[in-house]
């Protein structure tokens, strides 16, 4: 859960604990579940209309109880359900208005049916356990149409599995290109980084395979934790080289 500053001289605030606060003070609320959040991030989810914090006369924004909380939700269905930002804004003005919402539900984690009540979501929640999801729940989780999608499939960024659905993971691949497009990025710019992707992909299995074909059933199963870890170093090393190129440094 999120706790307020103290207000004190450290806690970029001049009011009390429920006063205004500045957007540093929101940051470092924040940072307690959220260590990867940014100012830029909350200027981005302000500038999509997820919050609307107060301007003082110099332009300056002072932030509510009730913004701080509203990012929270925001960023933990970001990260625990892997909703897009015009899907969690529905929900969440729906839920403001009184209305019993669900969210969708990627697969059927816990057999919740439908989707589940998103009043049961905003306090702890839990990282889905899903495998494969259908087209459609694909289609709802992401906000993309029918069309957009057979265009990322043509272009090789999403590609179905032999039974017609899609890996967990593909929400996340559809939601980023969707991101991306709104940049200017379009689909077929893309499939440079997937065939990057592809070729790491090879070169991490190319060390690991040797490992899942022994004959010791625990040196099998060490082959799993091998490849979370070079997965790991490898995309620390891609986001690495690309802030290189780019002369940037993200935090």
């Amino acid at each position: 859960m999120l706790h307020t500053p103290s207000g004190g001289a450290d806690s970029g605030t001049a009011a009390t604990d429920n006063g205004p606060m500045s957007i540093g003070a929101v940051l470092n609320v924040l940072r307690e579940e959220f260590p990867e959040v940014t100012i830029s991030k909350i200027r981005f989810l302000e500038s999509e209309g997820l919050i609307e914090p107060q301007r003082t006369p110099s332009g300056y924004r002072k932030f509510s109880m009730r913004d701080v909380e509203r990012l929270g939700h925001v960023l933990r269905m970001q990260r625990d359900h892997y909703l897009p930002l015009k899907v969690i804004r529905e929900h969440l003005d729906a839920l403001e208005r009184g209305e019993e919402v669900r969210l969708p539900s990627l697969g059927r984690p816990r057999d919740l049916g439908e989707g589940e009540p998103l009043g049961d979501i905003l306090g702890e929640l839990e990282t889905p356990a899903t495998a494969r999801i259908a087209r459609d729940e694909l289609l709802t989780a992401t906000g993309i149409s029918a069309e957009q999608l057979e265009e990322w499939e043509s272009y090789g960024l999403v590609v179905p599995l032999p039974e017609g659905v899609y890996d967990a993971e593909t929400v996340t691949v559809a939601t980023l290109v969707a991101e991306l497009g709104r940049h200017g990025i379009e689909p077929r710019h893309l499939r440079v980084m997937k065939a990057a992707a592809d070729r790491e992909a090879g070169l991490v299995d190319q060390v690991v395979a040797p490992l899942r074909l022994h004959r010791n059933p625990q040196t099998r199963a060490h082959a799993e934790a091998r490849t979370k870890e070079l997965a790991g170093l490898a995309v620390k090393l891609h986001a690495a080289l690309v802030q290189s190129a780019l002369g940037v440094r993200l935090p």
